[in-house]
């Protein structure tokens, strides 16, 4: 380009015209400039676009569980997937999935015999399947309450790692009710069974706590 605009001064191009081209040569550079920034964001992300980041609510998602989730929980500890690994390998912790389960139909006809479904999860954890949700209803409220008192036998400074899938927010709805139980060693895995099986950890099929 630079040799260009020397081309044509040599060729007798006027100065108005040279202070043109040079505006032109300048903008088209701004705008690489900016083109580049982009470019090297998605790098950085490792070739994805680059999402903004999600804010902790005051209160439980109620709706669209399956979203992007914020990267804290105020009073809980947020672990990835090697940190929660490492927590597996001590038996330092009570790993609970929350991933939901249709629950059984109501007015079956008779004789229909219901098998409650598997799932496969992080290898020794304890499925309490349906308490993710924002808003809980009395049952389901008390099955959580009741299995977390059995799980950790009481001692609710006991270490607990809540998940589910990565992107789901009835993990963060879980660990978030759980610390307003008065549960002081709350943990987060955001990343979830979706983590857990993409770096081949053990994992195994799994009913729900009854």
């Amino acid at each position: 380009m630079v040799a260009h605009i020397v081309g044509l001064v040599g060729s007798g191009c006027g100065a108005r015209s040279f202070s043109l081209l040079v505006r032109y040569v300048l903008l088209v550079q701004v705008i690489g400039l900016f083109v580049l920034s982009g470019v090297s964001d998605v790098f950085a992300a490792g070739g994805k676009s680059v999402e903004p980041l999600v804010t902790e609510p005051d209160t439980y998602r109620t709706d669209n569980y399956r979203a992007p989730v914020p990267a804290t929980l105020k009073g809980a500890q947020v672990v990835d997937v090697g940190a929660a690994e490492d927590l597996w390998n001590a038996k330092a912790a009570v790993f609970i999935d929350v991933y939901p389960q249709p629950p059984k139909p109501p007015n079956l006809p008779e004789g229909t015999i219901w098998r409650t479904p598997s799932h496969e999860s992080i290898a020794g954890a304890h499925w309490l399947a349906n308490v993710g949700y924002g808003v809980l209803s009395p049952e389901y409220e008390g099955y959580f309450r009741a299995g977390l008192e059995r799980l950790t036998e009481g001692d609710r400074s006991r270490p607990v790692v809540f998940f589910c899938l990565r992107d789901c927010w009835m993990s963060w709805n879980a660990a978030r009710r759980a610390l307003s139980w008065g549960y002081r060693n709350v943990i987060w895995f955001p990343d979830g069974t979706d983590g857990w099986k993409e770096l081949g950890l053990p994992a195994a099929q799994i009913k729900p706590v009854s």
